[in-house]
């Protein structure tokens, strides 16, 4: 006969639960994952600079992307609300406002690189290109606009993030950071 008792704590965010059975206690927990990505190997001095190099651009531009994350979600949530068309572009244009005061000097100090980078990682959080959030945020002509001038500077908006590509990298520090491992 197999008689439990179970003695469950709540401490830092894990669980943890001490179970008696027939007499001999078991402590069972669960704890927060950790993902292991093999240590970058560079050939040469310039390799590990480039790695190094992304990463400091990755932690400048990632809060960022959340920020942008975060705002696409209430706006979405808020034009679901909306009923008319007018409300929306009226709505847009103060959020357009609020995120230009809020952010236009970080943006602007931004290098092509980290330009670039940032277009990723705002794919990666929101799961969209930048071409497509303007398309459905503005207009398509304000879409092609703005990609024609990326383009005419070597970037595009439509560029996917691709975790398991050429974007790869990328998505291994963004873990890493993510984690508090970075």
């Amino acid at each position: 006969m197999i008689k439990a008792q179970d003695y469950s704590e709540l401490t830092n965010e894990n669980v943890f639960h001490i179970v008696v059975i027939e007499g001999d206690t078991i402590y069972i927990s669960s704890i927060d994952e950790v993902i292991i990505f093999p240590k970058p190997k560079f050939n040469s001095k310039r390799q590990w600079r480039k790695y190094y190099r992304l990463v400091k651009h990755i932690k400048k531009v990632y809060p960022l992307a959340k920020a942008a994350g975060k705002k696409y979600d209430s706006i979405s949530a808020k034009m679901m609300s909306l009923s008319t068309e007018r409300q929306k572009r009226i709505y847009i244009k103060l959020v357009e406002k609020e995120i230009m005061e809020e952010y236009e000097d970080d943006i602007r100090n931004l290098t092509i690189t980290q330009g670039r980078i940032l277009l990723k990682l705002i794919d990666r959080e929101i799961g969209e290109t930048s071409y497509d959030l303007l398309k459905e945020l503005k207009s398509s002509f304000t879409a092609f606009f703005w990609q024609t001038i990326a383009r005419i500077f070597g970037q595009n908006l439509k560029s996917e993030f691709d975790a398991e590509g050429e974007d790869r990298l990328i998505n291994e520090i963004m873990i890493l950071m993510e984690n508090g491992q970075l």
